[in-house]
């Protein structure tokens, strides 16, 4: 679909800008809440890094003390994060769903003022699948699609800001993986789509077949086709069968994925960061923890990049 044919899609937006307004503000505070997590285990680490260094002049007593505070100030950061997020989600597809409603009544519309000509050139399935299947990848775009972006583009601008202040170099190091993973899920997500599709035919045929096999039972019957009928539809739906596995088969390439390139971030973080704290130019434990965290806080997102990209 060429980009300048979503633009009619811009109606939308701006008729739930507001709703869509606030769930870009909720995003934003919620990125914000979920950057102190790290930073106060990175905290809790460096305190207990402190003690184990200056036994004979560290107050055991006090180091629970402030590792009980952070705990409790973890727990608080999280479920407000939890909540903020939780409204993000329900705003972007609360909103998803609203345009969804929309535009399957605007179709139907149109379909109505349709000439009969129009439905005897077209089947009835496809015209089926245009209002329920077809919309709800709309609805995608508009929902999830938006709202990993938002996040992922928020996320980002906190995160790796705040990352490269603490440790420019180890920064550069750890996200190197990052566009690879992108890429690598846009590619993915790609072929995943293309199966996709090749699968909503398919269900597009099947309700054309039952629709009309039901329409005309009563013509079956009387000239007694029904195995001939019957063998037909398992035909059909063994072919769908099979691409649907297909579809499976790719998409079950998108996690493992994920796993083996955060995996080769977090080894980067741990080699290159180790170095840097035996040579003194990361002058706290803790930073290497923060940064094994935020690197797992970004796989996410990063993947989504690929994702998004591929649905628009």
């Amino acid at each position: 679909m060429p980009m300048k044919e979503l633009k009619y899609l811009n109606k939308y937006l701006y008729k739930y800008r507001k709703p869509l307004l606030y769930g870009v503000f909720i995003t934003i505070l919620a990125r914000i809440f979920a950057l102190a997590t790290p930073k106060i285990i990175g905290n809790s680490v460096n305190a207990v890094e402190y003690y184990l260094s200056h036994t004979a002049g560290a107050d055991p007593e006090e180091i629970k003390r402030q590792l009980i505070i952070n705990i409790l100030l973890i727990i608080g950061a999280t479920l407000i994060a939890a909540l903020l997020t939780f409204l993000m989600r329900q705003t972007f597809i609360v909103v998803s769903r609203k345009v969804e409603f929309d535009l399957k009544n605007e179709i139907y519309e149109h379909y109505q003022k349709l000439s009969p000509s129009f439905y005897k050139m077209n089947r009835i399935g496809d015209l089926m699948n245009r209002i329920s299947e077809d919309v709800s990848k709309v609805r995608m775009y508009l929902g999830p699609a938006l709202m990993y972006s938002v996040q992922t583009l928020s996320l980002f601008v906190v995160v790796i800001s705040y990352m490269y202040s603490q440790a420019p170099l180890l920064t550069l190091y750890a996200v190197v993986p990052l566009p690879i993973l992108s890429f690598a899920i846009y590619k993915l997500s790609t072929a995943i789509n293309k199966r996709s599709s090749v699968v909503q035919q398919y269900l597009s045929k099947l309700t054309t077949f039952t629709q009309e096999s039901f329409s005309g039972i009563s013509v079956i019957k009387s000239y007694a086709i029904e195995p001939d009928i019957q063998k037909d539809f398992v035909d059909l739906a063994i072919q769908s069968r099979d691409k649907t596995i297909d579809l499976v088969k790719v998409q079950a390439l998108f996690f493992p994925m994920m796993v083996v390139l955060i995996g080769i971030s977090n080894l980067i973080v741990i080699f290159v960061g180790g170095n840097q704290y035996l040579n003194g130019q990361i002058q706290e434990l803790g930073t290497i923890v923060e940064f094994i965290i935020f690197i797992n806080m970004l796989t996410w997102p990063v993947a989504v990049v690929g994702w998004v990209t591929s649905m628009v």
